[in-house]
């Protein structure tokens, strides 16, 4: 299953290719269906299809009516009532209501292109941005991109603001439908530390859409060849971290150093940070070593309980790969409680 960076990467490929193709969006839902507002998937004229809006029969007539509006050459919406015992259920077992659009893309359509050239190129920038789509029409979608610090690229809208949420949203400004998706949440996750648990926890997250930042004083264990999905990867000294960047109160910080020392210099400074998670991975009894050290220093128990130790939802986790699991379900959870 690809993420949405690699949508719109298969999209700007398809494009170059010279292959017209079909986003198709959950653009509303209700119920129990199998997939909310904002699910995704492109399809190919050949039926290969890449991300998923759920699954199972809906997903497969999706893929059909992808096929149609590519033979037409025309956008199209469609609802579908995913109920029980029903005549227009379509094999799901989850109940509710789905409405999708499948968003016809011509190769020669340069204003998408464009738009996608756009948000590739600033995804990594760590900024707050979403994807609008004027709707009014609809076999004649237009496309925009909001970029917090660089404004609306693509649309004209006096105030984008009512779309600007954390979640898909439709919103009627100016006379015309939008709706909106969000693409990339300010947020780095900070990792310190680029061992095994590392390398396996990189890779999931950002397939979940978190950004990482990975940093180590060791340049083998903080390399692009060994992290290439992360955003940043910086070899450095672990008693300066402010040198290297500023943590702010979007960002998450991971620690899973090789060592007692570099845990307890990267917690001393982080502590004094605004992040909004500090999750560090290690036993009881290191966790009491450093905590004796961190109150000598002068921080208070109310400061020191700021920290999650161990790092991870308890799910019993115990190599490497079951740990990342466990430290992306609770980063999820956090990021899902602060919207």
């Amino acid at each position: 299953m690809k993420n949405l960076k690699e949508l719109f990467e298969i999209a700007k490929a398809s494009m170059e290719q010279q292959k017209d193709f079909v986003f198709v969006t959950v653009i509303a839902s209700s119920g129990s269906t199998p997939r909310g507002a904002g699910s995704r998937m492109l399809v190919l004229p050949d039926g290969t299809s890449f991300g998923t809006i759920g699954g199972g029969s809906v997903e497969h007539t999706s893929v059909l009516e992808a096929q149609k509006a590519l033979t037409e050459k025309k956008s199209s919406c469609r609802a579908y009532r995913l109920r029980e015992n029903q005549a227009a259920d379509l094999g799901m077992i989850c109940g509710g209501d789905v409405s999708l659009y499948f968003q016809y893309i011509s190769w020669e359509n340069q204003d998408f292109y464009q738009l996608c050239s756009r948000l590739l190129a600033d995804w990594n920038k760590n900024e707050n941005s979403w994807l609008l789509l004027d709707i009014t029409e609809e076999t004649a979608w237009q496309s925009g991109y909001y970029q917090e610090n660089s404004g609306l690229w693509g649309l004209s809208l006096s105030n984008p603001a009512p779309l600007l949420k954390p979640n898909a949203a439709q919103a009627v400004l100016d006379g015309r439908r939008y709706y909106s998706e969000p693409l990339v949440r300010k947020g780095m996750v900070y990792i310190f530390g680029g061992g095994h648990v590392a390398q396996e926890l990189v890779p999931l997250l950002t397939h979940l859409e978190f950004s990482c930042t990975v940093f180590d004083d060791r340049e083998h264990f903080s390399s692009p060849r060994l992290f290439p999905a992360a955003a940043k990867c910086i070899t450095g000294d672990f008693t300066r971290l402010s040198d290297y960047f500023e943590i702010t109160p979007e960002d998450y910080v991971c620690i899973m150093t090789r060592g007692h020392q570099y845990d307890y210099l990267v917690q001393q400074q982080v502590l004094k940070t605004p992040t909004k998670y500090i999750g560090v991975m290690g036993s009881k009894r290191k966790k009491a070593i450093i905590r004796e050290k961190l109150l000598h220093d002068g921080f208070t128990p109310e400061e020191l309980a700021r920290i999650t130790t161990p790092i991870g939802l308890n799910i019993q986790a115990e190599t490497p790969s079951e740990i990342a699991v466990s430290i992306a379900g609770e980063l999820i959870q956090i990021r899902a409680k602060n919207g």
